[in-house]
């Protein structure tokens, strides 16, 4: 089952309904018993540019695949810290008090 996040300048991105769950507050919007607009268009508008909602996709699919189940030597704890460009580290800081993950 697939969510959309949508950005305020117009980008949608794409996550499996589980990864967007690792945030409360998406969680609860796309919570199949309410009846918020956004749990029955699969659609959660976060209202930030494309480049940050970008990150905090990322972040949270990081976090599910940390989370969950399964050997994870594959991919090292620093790599996402690392993609993490100066000009957008503001902002997802502003975001997480938004879109606590």
């Amino acid at each position: 089952d697939w969510v959309k996040i949508t950005s305020s300048d117009g980008y949608s991105f794409l996550v499996k309904r589980s990864v967007a769950a690792i945030s409360g507050t998406l969680k609860n919007m796309l919570s199949e018993d309410s009846s918020f607009r956004e749990a029955i268009a699969n659609t959660c508008p976060i209202s930030e540019r494309a480049a940050v909602v970008e990150k905090v996709c990322e972040y949270m699919s990081f976090k599910a695949y940390y989370e969950g189940p399964g050997s994870k030597d594959g991919v090292d704890v620093n790599e996402f810290t690392e993609r993490i460009p100066p000009e957008v580290a503001l902002e997802l800081c502003v975001t997480s008090f938004s879109v606590p993950l």
